[in-house]
């Protein structure tokens, strides 16, 4: 699947669909694509009129990208250079379309843009978008669609001939960070001269240019342990990395879709870096799906799945920069590790750890 649609697609330009949810945590597609990526040149984002005229990057954590936000798409295509690729950049609840968005797709479609989608509900399941598309010449992409189960793998251990250190990016709950923070530390050990690699198990890693990876929520379960050894074992294989680090997914006790075992256990990830959120109570931010436990008893969790966490990272939703260093001093003497404000700070105190890992 992924060498197939990377030679369909190439590097060209898209422009990102949030229609008015960019500022909230459904937009973490987007916001991934903000940050950066490697599969497209994103050069515009249709969002609301309340935040037309300003830049996404700016809007997102206060950095210029260059990314013009549009009321419209019909402005967007009008004022910007040859679209190619209209990106769906919201991750919903159930992974439903948004039922405004799909006008926006049709004339998306009518105009010969390509519509790449990471959502559960599938573009080529509509008949008449699919002849629509046939017409116009563009490409309907579901990413998140499953593989065949002839292209399914099943775990049988070769993950234990992998010899370099395994480090999975584990949050305390869904949109906490954590691919951002996966991806924020292969670059900073790519510039400290250590041959890293991140494996992705979500759509918006590979939609961010991931090589080696697969979509966790997409894939049969009896294959998920099974996927994930394969994308590492090939990665080990073909680049010989240095060090990889694994993409976690939601959390290990959210209720509504507990995840991070198998990449302890099937990925035989000893090291972890945690991310903790510390304005955030409960799980998804419903009280009555039960309260987030504390950090320190995730990481005595985690110790007793065999793993050992390396350091934990604040993601500062809420917080003023005042708070936020606030908590890192409070953890870093109460946990006794390093604290890291990825957004604020970078991962530079964490680098020391990591070289040692690989010596």
């Amino acid at each position: 699947m992924e060498n197939k649609m990377e030679n369909k697609m190439g590097k060209k330009n898209a422009i990102v669909l949030t229609d008015g949810l960019l500022m909230t945590s459904d937009a973490k597609t987007a916001h991934g694509l903000i940050r950066g990526t490697e599969r497209f040149h994103i050069i515009g984002l249709v969002d609301s009129e309340a935040n037309a005229g300003k830049d996404a990057g700016v809007l997102l954590d206060g950095k210029h990208r260059g990314i013009p936000v549009f009321a419209t798409m019909e402005l967007a295509i009008e004022k910007l250079e040859k679209v190619h690729y209209l990106i769906i950049g919201v991750a919903t609840v159930g992974g439903r379309l948004p039922i405004n968005m799909l006008a926006l797709i049709y004339d998306a479609v009518k105009k010969g843009i390509s519509v790449v989608n990471g959502l559960h509900e599938y573009l080529n399941d509509k008949a008449d978008l699919v002849a629509l598309a046939a017409s116009t010449g563009a490409a309907l992409i579901d990413v998140r669609k499953p593989k065949l189960r002839a292209d399914l793998h099943f775990w049988d251990g070769a993950i234990f001939n992998v010899t370099a250190p395994i480090v999975a990016v584990i949050g305390m709950d869904c949109a906490m960070g954590k691919r951002t923070t996966a991806r924020m530390l292969k670059k900073a050990c790519t510039t400290e001269g250590m041959k890293a690699e991140m494996i992705y198990t979500g759509q918006t890693g590979w939609l961010q240019g991931g090589q080696y990876g697969f979509i966790f929520d997409s894939t049969l379960n009896d294959f998920v342990s099974g996927e994930l050894e394969h994308a590492i074992v090939s990665c080990w294989k073909e680049i010989h990395p240095d060090i990889l680090f694994l993409e976690g997914q939601s959390a290990l006790r959210n209720p509504s879709g507990p995840c991070g075992v198998e990449l302890l256990i099937s990925g035989n990830a000893k090291h972890v870096v945690l991310i903790f959120a510390p304005k955030r109570k409960y799980f998804d931010n419903e009280a009555h799906w039960g309260a987030i436990p504390s950090v320190a008893s995730e990481i005595e969790l985690i110790e007793k799945l065999g793993s050992k966490v390396i350091a934990v990272a604040i993601n500062t939703e809420n917080c003023t920069d005042e708070e936020a260093y606030a908590y890192q001093k409070e953890y870093t003497a109460s946990l006794g590790m390093p604290v890291l404000l990825p957004i604020q700070e970078g991962m530079a105190p964490i680098i020391p750890i990591l070289k040692a890992l690989t010596k």
